[in-house]
């Protein structure tokens, strides 16, 4: 049940998003805030023009800066109030960071003249030969024995 501290939340976010999109032109009109225990722990607009980096989305930023906040790259009990709809890559993001649930409020159709995210969605369901930028493996053999090593390290990196 969305609750007026959900929509406060999102309040927030959508200032973000105008800020970054047409206040200070960092980069598209996205904003993202992120809640723990009631808690914001990260918030960031947009900011790809500023970085010139694709990846630098509101959400990847907001997820970098919370993960900073709280000391872990594990974001269980997190709640993200995007501006809009998460874009793929953000959406992975957001599922890696373990954020428990996305709120957002503008959809894909409302902004699809500028940014259509669907498209890439789309094009994730097809086949690796008919997709855009058509991924072919290679060396999986050679890929198979640094797995292998990892495998073995007692200490290994696990997420």
């Amino acid at each position: 049940m969305v609750t007026e501290q959900d929509r406060e939340y999102m309040r927030q976010a959508i200032a973000i998003m105008r800020d970054a999109g047409v206040v200070n032109k960092t980069g598209g009109p996205f904003g993202v805030v992120i809640v723990k225990d009631g808690e914001v722990i990260g918030a960031a607009g947009n900011s790809v023009i500023k970085d010139n980096d694709p990846s630098a989305h509101a959400e990847v930023n907001a997820i970098r800066q919370a993960c900073q906040t709280v000391g872990t790259w594990n974001l269980a009990g997190a709640v993200m109030y995007s501006s809009c709809e998460c874009c793929p890559m953000c959406y992975a993001t957001s599922y890696w960071a373990r954020i428990d649930k996305i709120y957002y409020a503008a959809g894909w159709s409302d902004f699809e003249d500028l940014f259509d995210d669907s498209n890439i969605s789309k094009d994730l369901t097809k086949p690796y030969p008919e997709r855009l930028l058509a991924p072919e493996q290679i060396l999986q053999e050679e890929a198979q024995v640094v797995w292998e090593e990892f495998r073995q390290l007692p200490d290994g990196a696990r997420y």
